[in-house]
């Protein structure tokens, strides 16, 4: 009675060992055992509300739940029910307790299946409500992590899913065709014209009075001869005279025709009297009376000859009191507006009424009539024939507004699931825009961290260009020291009055000094880099091969040559040549030396 009073959830329909079985669960949680101290805790904390309703209403679900069933669902169900319905016509279904959307769900992928993804986005409307708002929240996400996918195939996967990160989020454009919303089954209106009701596993949790209230809802809700789908938990055993089932064992019913009991539905009774004397003129009463009805009626015998025909018929079908006695099948209204002749002999054989529904007739250019037409047999009392009575009853009118209804409701419900949708959308928008915030500040964070390990970065730079700094100068130092021990050498080497030539191991000239340019005439810029036996001077370089190849390769330590050569004036001279290896300080051969002066 709190719940009910506080907060607008009437739990009193429930099964009450279940209800307190549940409650006393959440009592224990908080630890607390009595009802009056855990009203006070519900007084103080608004948040206990949320964790007790979750409690008792069990969101337990799962896709295509008892398989079993599903499949009976997809092979024999739908294909009857869209057999029973043109190609066109919209199908509507109600999926009642979809607690997280995994029913509603189940259902899109065996309708979309069936009928493909374009007809079903233009035919199929998918209503599922429950009463648990955070469950229709997160219904309405369309998003299930990996645990909640197992039990798909792949290619269900595939077909109706698209991953996004550790998340599997139905598609969009089928997402549109299911419409969530609150309803609850014992206090709420039903929805109308539902042609498959699901509701699995929700009524065992109801009471007797309560379960037979709500499936009053569900009768009244389901089309003519839609289909209630139930869990196997669930039985209409005692509900069997507005239900038949289709299939026990998968929990399938079909509605019957009528009113269920407990809609207030009238029972009209007629009572007859014994009359106490006699009317006269009776015979022109009636005549009289049948003449003047508002409503087109012909009356034939049972050999189809026409009998009565009253004024309203009259100047309806152009006909007049001359057509009396004649055969049916000689007037026009034997076949226009519609052909009457095959619903008569139906009826005089079955002794019974036919309802011939939805008759347009043109009467003119531009100008319809919608008829519904009663044949009704007139049986004697011995159960002979006298005749039959054809009612004509205009439902133009009604049609008209019926049309015009039924073009309102559509506007209306076109309406709501927009609203719904935009409602949904803006949801979605609110989502991605907290989602972008908590980005921007992660991203924020980010580029801080960053900017501090820039700033640190910068300090190790600082520090390296200061140590590159001592190294230059250091270096600078030894050039400097380098640059000395040069001059002091070229001192050395211009004092040398004999020419000095130095190679490398690819016998490219290193060292020229003074004696060599006024030996040869060749100036030391001219020399330096270029191989030794590419030199064109006096001196035979090509003999000096052998011997520079030996000292390169260390196996002579020094060797003398003496060679005719011609000096830079072009005289005739003779030249001694010192050929020896240079090494390094470990002993290693860097080049070769060459010591050159002329022989006295």
């Amino acid at each position: 009675m709190y719940l009910k009073e506080s907060r607008g959830f009437d739990f009193t329909g429930y099964k009450r060992t279940s209800l307190a079985r549940r409650v006393q669960r959440r009592m224990a949680q908080v630890g607390i055992d009595d009802y009056d101290a855990y009203i006070d805790l519900l007084q103080v904390d608004a948040d206990e509300f949320d964790a007790l309703f979750n409690t008792i209403l069990i969101n337990v679900t799962a896709f295509f739940r008892d398989t079993e069933a599903w499949d009976y669902l997809r092979a024999e169900v739908v294909p009857s029910l869209l057999a029973e319905r043109g190609p066109d016509d919209p199908l509507r279904v109600w999926s009642a307790g979809c607690a997280s959307g995994q029913e509603a769900y189940s259902l899109a992928m065996v309708l979309a299946d069936i009928l493909g993804p374009e007809r079903f986005r233009q035919r199929v409307k998918i209503y599922a409500t429950d009463v648990d708002e955070e469950a229709l929240a997160q219904a309405r996400q369309a998003s299930y992590l990996a645990n909640d996918v197992q039990d798909l195939t792949e290619e269900q996967l595939r077909l109706f899913f698209e991953p996004q990160g550790n998340r599997y989020v139905f598609r969009k454009d089928l997402r549109r065709s299911v419409i969530f919303g609150r309803n609850d089954l014992v206090q709420d209106a039903p929805i109308s014209r539902i042609d498959l009701l699901v509701c699995r596993n929700t009524l065992m949790y109801f009471n007797a009075e309560t379960q037979a209230k709500i499936l009053g809802r569900f009768h009244f809700a389901l089309a003519p001869r839609g289909l209630l789908f139930l869990g196997k938990a669930e039985l209409l055993l005692s509900h069997s005279r507005i239900f038949d089932p289709v299939d026990l064992k998968r929990r399938v019913f079909r509605k019957t025709p009528g009113t269920p009991m407990g809609l207030g539905g009238l029972v009209s009774h007629t009572t007859v009297y014994d009359r106490g004397g006699d009317i006269g003129g009776l015979d022109e009463l009636r005549e009289y009376a049948f003449s003047v009805s508002p409503v087109a009626q012909v009356v034939i015998t049972g050999e189809d000859i026409v009998a009565l025909i009253n004024q309203q018929a009259e100047l309806m079908f152009g006909l007049s009191p001359r057509d009396i006695g004649r055969p049916l099948r000689d007037l026009e209204l034997s076949y226009r507006p519609v052909e009457l002749r095959g619903y008569i002999e139906q009826c005089k054989v079955e002794r019974r009424a036919i309802r011939i529904k939805d008759v347009e007739w043109s009467r003119s250019p531009g100008e319809s009539l919608w008829f519904e037409i009663h044949v009704n047999p007139l049986v004697h009392s011995d159960n002979g024939l006298l005749g039959v009575t054809i009612v004509f009853h205009d439902v133009s009118a009604a049609r008209k507004l019926m049309e015009e209804l039924e073009h309102t409701n559509r506007q209306l419900e076109s309406a709501y699931e927009e609203l719904q949708s935009t409602n949904e959308e803006l949801e979605t928008t609110n989502e991605e825009l907290q989602s972008t915030v908590e980005e921007l500040e992660t991203t924020n964070e980010e580029l801080q961290s960053t900017n501090e390990e820039l700033e640190t970065m910068n300090e190790e730079l600082q520090s390296t260009n200061d140590e590159l700094q001592a190294i230059n100068d250091t270096l600078r130092e030894r050039s400097a020291e380098l640059d000395g021990v040069n001059e002091f050498m070229e001192s050395i080497l211009g004092s040398i009055r004999a020419g000095v030539v130095v190679v490398d191991t690819e016998m490219r000239v290193q060292v020229w000094n003074r004696g060599t340019e006024d030996l040869w005439g060749l100036r030391r810029d001219e020399a330096i880099g270029a191989h030794l036996l590419n030199l064109d001077i006096g001196l035979p370089v090509a003999d000096l091969r052998s011997a520079v190849r030996s000292a390169l390769g260390g196996t002579s330590e020094e060797e003398v040559l003496v060679l005719d050569a011609i000096n830079r004036r072009g005289r005739s001279t003779t030249i001694r040549v010192v050929v020896a290896s240079l090494r390094t300080s470990q002993g290693q051969v860097s080049g070769a030396i060459l010591a050159m002066e002329p022989v006295p």
